[in-house]
Formats: C-alpha cells, sequence, structure tokens
C-alpha cells in the first residue's frame, strides 16, 4: 500500500515553476521572469468510486479549505468517515487562491494513490503525485528542503572593510551574530564584484543581528567600514537531496578536477528543477534543461529532476507562447521527452505528456510554410545561438530542430500505439527540402538561409545536422573537412553551442581534439581558481573583465550547468556507454580511454552501474545489470551481471 499526497496532474510542478521564475533579483530589484507564466488551477476536485465488501473508515488531510462527499453527502476535512458495504462515490473538493489544492487520504482501503481522478472543471485526468510526498505530515507546499551550515574560510581587512571567502560558491542564506552595530553586505562570486559595493549584484544593508538574509549566490562576502574579524558569520546551504551516483579518478589530476567542479556545478544548478544557475538568472530555461538531462544521465541519473522539469517548462495545455519565447526551445522539449524515455524506458510519463506534446507539436506547425518549414512570427525569438548567422527568412538551424522533433513525437506515438502518420509525411517532406533548399553541394555543407542568396555558412546547422543524424557518411565528412575542421568558418564561442558542437565531434571520432578542449577551455578556468564551471570563458580577457556579460561588469554567471557537459563527453564517448533500448534494457560500452594510464569510474545507468577499472595496461569492467554488450576493437562481447570482464 503506497500514499501519496495527490493534485491535478502537471499542477505542482507548474506552480512551484512559476515560484522559481520570481526568485531573481539584482540590485535590489525583484526580476521576474519575461516570458507567459502558468500557474496552477486553484479548484479541484478529486473522484474515485469504490466497491466495497465491509465497511471501513477514512479521513482527508488538506492544508487549503475544502469538503468532501460520499454519494452527495457532505463531510468535513480533517475528520474520520464511515462508508459502509456496496458501490460509493467519493469526491473530495479542494480550493486555494494562492496554494496548490492538494489532499492525503488515509485509510486502509479507501487512500489517496495513482488511481484518482483529479477534475478543473473542463478537463478530468489521473492525479499528480510524488515519492517526495507520501507521509500524512508532508505538505506539498512545503518543499522538504535539507540544511547544512557552512563556515567561511579566511577573514581580510581589505579597502576599510572585511573581506569573507568562503573558499568556493555556495548558495545559502546568511545570519549573522555578535553585530554591535548594523552593517552593509556586499555579495560576490568573485572577489572583484564582493568590494565593488555600488555595481555588486545582491546588496543588503541594515542588516542586524536578527537579520535573516534569503538564499543567494556567493563566494565572497563584503562589509565596507567594518574591521571587526571577531564577527560570527553563519552560511545556510539549503537543498533538495540529490545524490550523484558517479565516481571519476583518474592519473591525470586536471581531469579529476574538471569532474569533480563539473559534478559540483551541476547539483548547484539543479534542485526541484534544472536552472541556468544559481546567480543570474535562477529560471527554468528550455535549451540548458535540454543539455542538463544529458549531463543527469551521467551523473546523478535522476529521473524526477527530469520530468519536472519538462512539466514545469511547458505549463498547461493550451499554449500561449513559445517555451521562454524562444521557437527552438519549444523543438527542443518535445526532442527532450524523447531523450528522456531512452534514459528510463517511462511509457507512463510519455502517456501523461502525450496530449501537451500533440498540442505543442501542432502549435509549431502552424507556422510552417508551404515548404513545411517553421518560421518566426511577431513574439517569437529564433534564437539558435548568439553567434552571428543569417537570419533572412527561413534558417537551416531552426529545420533541424523541427526535423528533430517530428521524429520524437513520431517515435512516441509509437510507444503508445498511437497512428503518427501526419507527423511521418511531415518528417519526409521536410527532410526533402531541407536537402534541397538548404545543402550547398559546391561548398559542401549546410547555409544559413536559401533566401538571403548569401550562401552563408556558420556551424550550427551542419553540427545538429550530424547530432541528429539527418545525412549519410559522404555528407557528414564534407562537412567534418569543410565547416568543423575549417577555420575559416566562425567559431562557436559560447558554452551552450560548444556542447552541441563537441558532441558533433565526437560522433565523428574526433575524440583527440575533444579531449584538447575539455583541457584546454574547462582547465584553463580551474587553473584560475574556479570552484564551479562558468557561463562563458575567454583566456584572452583580463580577470576583470571575465566577469562581464550582456552590458553589465557582473553579469556573467561563474555557477551554471551547462558548464558540467564534459562528465556527459566523458562518460558517453571517452566510456562509451550509451543505451541501445531505451531504459539501458540493453546497453553497449566502447571504450576509449587511450589518454588515460590509470582509473576507476562508476557510471550510472537505468537500475544499476557500471564500472571501470584500468591499471597495468588492462581495462576491468563490471555492472550489476544485465543485458551489457563490450565493443573491443571493434568485436561484441557479452558483459554478464555481476562478472569482470577484462580487456
Amino acid at each position: 500500500m503506497k500514499k501519496y499526497w495527490i493534485w491535478y496532474p502537471g499542477d505542482f510542478e507548474i506552480h512551484q515553476g512559476m515560484l522559481q521564475n520570481f526568485t531573481r533579483e539584482e540590485r535590489g530589484m525583484a526580476w521576474p521572469a519575461y516570458w507567459y507564466v502558468d500557474d496552477c488551477y486553484k479548484n479541484i476536485k478529486f473522484e474515485r468510486v469504490y466497491n466495497l465488501t465491509e465497511s471501513t473508515i477514512f479521513k482527508v488531510i488538506t492544508h487549503q479549505k475544502g469538503y468532501i462527499t460520499v454519494d452527495g453527502n457532505k463531510f468535513r476535512v480533517n475528520e474520520d468517515i464511515k462508508v459502509d458495504v456496496g458501490e460509493h462515490e467519493i469526491v473530495v473538493y479542494v480550493f486555494s487562491s494562492n496554494q496548490l489544492p492538494t489532499v492525503y487520504i488515509d485509510g486502509s482501503v479507501i487512500y489517496s494513490d495513482g488511481n484518482w481522478l483529479a477534475n478543473n472543471y473542463v478537463n478530468k485526468r489521473q492525479v499528480g503525485y510524488n515519492k517526495l510526498f507520501k507521509k500524512i505530515t508532508d505538505d506539498p507546499n512545503k518543499i522538504p528542503y535539507e540544511r547544512v551550515t557552512l563556515n567561511p574560510q579566511t577573514f581580510t581587512v581589505k579597502n576599510n572593510g572585511l573581506l569573507v571567502d568562503f573558499g568556493k560558491e555556495i548558495n545559502a542564506e546568511l545570519s549573522f551574530s555578535k553585530l554591535a552595530h548594523k552593517i552593509t553586505v556586499c555579495y560576490g562570486e568573485s572577489e572583484t564584484e564582493a568590494l565593488d559595493t555600488v555595481k555588486c549584484c545582491y546588496k543588503q544593508s541594515n542588516i542586524s543581528n536578527q537579520t535573516k538574509l534569503p538564499k543567494r549566490a556567493f563566494r565572497y562576502l563584503f562589509i565596507p567600514e567594518f574591521t571587526d574579524r571577531n564577527i560570527s558569520i553563519t552560511a545556510t546551504n539549503v537543498f533538495l537531496p540529490l545524490k550523484n551516483v558517479s565516481q571519476f579518478i583518474s592519473d591525470n589530476k586536471l581531469m579529476n578536477d574538471i569532474w569533480n567542479i563539473s559534478i559540483r556545478t551541476f547539483k548547484l544548478c539543479s534542485d526541484l528543477f534544472y536552472i541556468d544557475g544559481i546567480k543570474r538568472d535562477r529560471w527554468i530555461w528550455g535549451g540548458d534543461a535540454y543539455q542538463d538531462n544529458f549531463i543527469n544521465q551521467y551523473s546523478f541519473f535522476d529521473e524526477d529532476i527530469d520530468k519536472r522539469t519538462i512539466i514545469a517548462l511547458r505549463g498547461h495545455d493550451q499554449v500561449q507562447q513559445h517555451i521562454n519565447t524562444i521557437v527552438d526551445y519549444s523543438l527542443l522539449w518535445i526532442i527532450s521527452i524523447y531523450n528522456h524515455y531512452e534514459m528510463t524506458a517511462d511509457k507512463e510519463f510519455i502517456q501523461t505528456i502525450m496530449p501537451r506534446m500533440e498540442i505543442m507539436m501542432d502549435f509549431l506547425l502552424k507556422q510552417t510554410n508551404e515548404l513545411g518549414f517553421i518560421y518566426g512570427r511577431d513574439g517569437d525569438w529564433i534564437f539558435i545561438d548568439w553567434s552571428e548567422m543569417d537570419k533572412e527568412g527561413t534558417i537551416a538551424a531552426e529545420q533541424m530542430f523541427l526535423l528533430q522533433s517530428l521524429k520524437a513525437i513520431i517515435a512516441c506515438k509509437k510507444i503508445l500505439g498511437k497512428d503518427a502518420e501526419s507527423y511521418v509525411q511531415q518528417f519526409e517532406k521536410l527532410k526533402q527540402n531541407i536537402l534541397r533548399y538548404f545543402w550547398n553541394e559546391e561548398k559542401g555543407a549546410f547555409i544559413d538561409s536559401y533566401e538571403s542568396g548569401k550562401n552563408n555558412i556558420t556551424r550550427h546547422a551542419n553540427i545538429l545536422a550530424i547530432l541528429f543524424d539527418f545525412i549519410g557518411n559522404k555528407k557528414k565528412q564534407q562537412i567534418l573537412s569543410n565547416v568543423l575542421l575549417n577555420n575559416d568558418v566562425t567559431q562557436i564561442t559560447t558554452p551552450y553551442f560548444k556542447f552541441f558542437e563537441q558532441d558533433a565531434l565526437c560522433k565523428l571520432g574526433q575524440l583527440p581534439q575533444v579531449y584538447r578542449t575539455i583541457e584546454e577551455y574547462w582547465g584553463s578556468m580551474i587553473r584560475k581558481g574556479a570552484t564551479t564551471i562558468w557561463e562563458e570563458y575567454n583566456p584572452n580577457l583580463s580577470d576583470d573583465q571575465q566577469y562581464a556579460m550582456y552590458g553589465d561588469p557582473f553579469g556573467k554567471s561563474l555557477c551554471h550547468a551547462w558548464g558540467a557537459s564534459p562528465v556527459y563527453l566523458l562518460g558517453r564517448y571517452f566510456f562509451g556507454l550509451r543505451p541501445t533500448k531505451p531504459g539501458y534494457k540493453t546497453f553497449e560500452i566502447n571504450p576509449h580511454l587511450e589518454k588515460f594510464k590509470e582509473l576507476e569510474c562508476t557510471l550510472p545507468i537505468k537500475d544499476g552501474v557500471v564500472k571501470f577499472n584500468l591499471k597495468d595496461a588492462k581495462l576491468t569492467i563490471w555492472t550489476n545489470k544485465t543485458g551489457g554488450t563490450v565493443i573491443n576493437n571493434g568485436i561484441k562481447i557479452s558483459l554478464n551481471k555481476n562478472e569482470e570482464l577484462i580487456i
């Protein structure tokens, strides 16, 4: 018997997602997300019919207002209700103007689980629930965060004030004691930011011993006009437990640091949802979340954060605008659902999300032209990347995202045994027209736009064509030579699209180059003393210039989720671990560990782990799950459960 708090499906994630997207603050100003934001439905009734063979007693607990009817007769919440033998219709009515309506039904026969229906007076669906809330004392409007106290590492008198260093980036609440008078505190991800009392992102004045400060991101604190080192400062890290299943130890210390700091960065940016960064802007972004799924798969393997983020990004059934106003993010949202299924084999989630998936797909297809190409409308943002590209008319990279999203929804509908023929036709038409209008045979690559006549080539569309496997080997090799290894084609400068680029290079067998990139790009940050991975890094900039972005001297996030991509690149390509059937029912390991002499590594899979040990030129691989295959020099070898395989 499993009892849960229940709610209208998706409403917990939608309500908490709204709250998350309202947490940004900057220089004393609250800064909500600049897109349409849904909230949970406020008036819900939970319904179920029981056919009882004996009388029973149950109680309905709720933190909101409401009542119960049994066969039309009214009863109060939080009181015992006796029901006699026979068929009975039980309806629980709950409402709230500002909270998530939710109930817990406690009884030996009648109790709350996933078999109840939730009705918002328009649609009736299977209830939502989460393993976080299964005790009668829980409250789904109060997240069961854990708290850990962190202490400063050093106190330094500087600039007529006290500089406090916690030694690493944290996301915590502050409290003070032993204060003789009120103080001002300036926060900083960097020392430079904390010391800038005018332009630092977070600053709090009039702090006394009783002041409780909200959760904020920082490593350094600066207290101007205050030099008492005996001050007592407590930082309380508030977080949702998320277990890191992975482990990586090798003979390359820098690579070990890259792995561990990537894991730490990802954990800080993963709580109820994936957020982009812990300082700026703490919002849930579709493009970031798409990449986070892959990092999660090789580290925490937490299925719930994946699902919560997908649901929160989408909102209710009706599409009011594109996710984060970005057309590509709506497309990536659809793709991410099938990615989640490949990782987990969670058919129930596909069933639950499919209505909203279909509505989103139809919304997208309504803004395609006669060739099947998607275009931007007023209010839409065709983002792709910050890099310069030819965006006149319809652009190739956006069509690649659309093609893959069609491929994803076709696969998901087939999983549920539903007809997908209309989407198949759209897919075939779009694929043919992409090749016809965007492939330039003379240049041996995809151009950005055929409408402009410029025949401009950037890396983006070409990278996506390889990642999504839309072209044959001949064209892949042309793209590798003419684009990816061609320094005359504008380089990718943002870590966001660098993720896609390194992924594509790995697929094309360019692992030595990717390894160098990881050491040089991520390693350079760490050699500079980074304790988390930054949103962007340019080694040619001076230290003070490094922190600027978006026209703000401290606008760059120094703890950004997508910075953890080496975890995925190493796990997926260097260890060569991937599912070959959804949920790792079967899986493949094709290792390329020539860069290492010694290592120990553990990587998660669905319901298990894979362990690697390299020493004395021997690689030992072990798993606690059936279905594994190791590829060594092109030869396939079965990996038996709980048996070591030595190469």
